[in-house]
């Protein structure tokens, strides 16, 4: 029988104080961390401040690296991670901490520039020379007959030049990787705004236009690379993939193969998407206080809008368009842009004395103050440079 006088034995669970502290403080972090991510997003002074105070996204003319210019009209251009400067018949190549890494023989008088993924694009407008740089390096260089007006290389580095002044209006010269010459493109009657070769190698998109009626006559023509190839010359209609022929009266200025064999083409008025053999819309500009627009970007293309906000002041109205998914998000300015330079998933405004790095998300990358008037500016996936006249900013993005 049981002793009810007994003292009964208790077992009381011991309480882990060490593990309840630690719980508690990762949930404590973690509802701060939402609470600021929703007032970042939500809240533009609480953005500006942590943009500047804690993401340190903003930086001054005095606090950056600078490369000094020794020639006043040299040619500056960025490409990959670094930033070139072309004199007198040297190219000398910077990486991002200032310091001259290469230096090549480029002989031309008045360069034009393309560059993709690591690769670099060198002519020489209206002459004969144009050159491939892989990295820091000349894989291959070439002289044409005729005169070059256009450039062009994707990101596996096959590259596409156009000749004008022979017995076509226009010739375009395209060239595999490694400078092996694979066709020509013949056009007689028209002159090519833009070329783009898609980033399989599969496509090159010729722009042409025709002037020699009343109105402007703007087309398209999908060019099969193997097919071309294949054949001494591109002028049989076999190698054509498609044909566009765009509404009369409307200019194309710039084309550009995005991801998936997307061809997105920008005219003065509208941007369009040729995807699947079809053209459709995916931006009308009419109507709008459009100042700036760029497909030059990895799968969005953009438009910068000035908007009135007071009785002299006026923001400018960035919207970013996904290509894909046909989504866009807006990025707003509190001043006019005087210009826009796109590559990659970077859209830089000039703002005058500043310039806002702006990245496809729609969130600001970078913020760059001067103490004088900004006029030229070079930009690529990784680096920007601020020319001046005697000398490069370098920001690193």
């Amino acid at each position: 029988m049981k002793n009810f006088w007994e003292k009964e034995e208790v077992y009381t669970r011991k309480i882990n104080k060490k593990k309840i502290a630690i719980v508690s403080i990762i949930t404590i972090l973690l509802i701060a961390i939402f609470i600021i991510v929703i007032l970042y997003i939500k809240n533009e002074n609480i953005r500006q401040w942590i943009d500047k105070n804690v993401l340190n996204k903003e930086i001054t003319q005095d606090g950056v690296i600078t490369i000094d210019l020794v020639e006043e009209n040299a040619d500056i251009y960025a490409f990959n991670k670094y930033i070139g400067v072309l004199s007198k018949g040297k190219l000398q190549i910077y990486g991002n901490t200032g310091n001259k890494e290469e230096e090549l023989d480029i002989q031309v008088s008045s360069p034009i520039f393309d560059s993709a993924n690591r690769f670099l694009a060198i002519a020489d407008s209206n002459g004969h020379n144009a050159y491939l740089i892989t990295d820091k390096e000349i894989t291959w260089e070439t002289e044409v007959e005729g005169d070059i007006s256009q450039i062009s290389v994707n990101k596996n580095g096959y590259v596409a030049v156009v000749i004008v002044d022979t017995s076509y209006k226009t010739v375009i010269q395209t060239f595999s990787p490694d400078g092996t010459p694979l066709f020509k493109s013949f056009l007689s009657t028209t002159r090519v705004a833009d070329v783009s070769i898609s980033n399989d190698n599969k496509y090159m998109a010729i722009a042409e236009v025709d002037t020699s009626g009343t109105l402007v006559q703007s087309n398209l023509k999908i060019i099969s690379i193997e097919k071309a190839s294949k054949k001494s010359s591109s002028n049989d209609e076999e190698s054509v993939e498609n044909k566009y022929a765009s509404q009369i009266d409307k200019l194309i200025t710039n084309i550009e193969y995005q991801d998936k064999d997307r061809l997105v083409c920008m005219y003065t008025d509208s941007m369009s998407i040729i995807e699947d053999g079809q053209e459709q819309p995916l931006i009308d500009v009419k109507d709008k206080k459009i100042i700036f627009q760029s497909v030059e970007l990895a799968n969005h293309a953009c438009q910068v809008k000035e908007k009135s906000s007071g009785l002299f002041t006026a923001d400018s109205v960035i919207t970013i368009i996904n290509v894909e998914n046909k989504s866009s998000k807006e990025y707003v300015v509190n001043s006019v842009a005087k210009e826009i330079y796109t590559y990659g998933n970077i859209i830089a405004l000039n703002l005058g004395t500043e310039i806002e790095f702006i990245n496809t998300g729609g969130w600001l990358a970078k913020r760059y103050i001067a103490n004088q008037e900004i006029t030229s500016l070079v930009i690529s996936d990784n680096v920007a440079g601020i020319v001046y006249h005697d000398k490069i900013e370098i920001v690193n993005l």
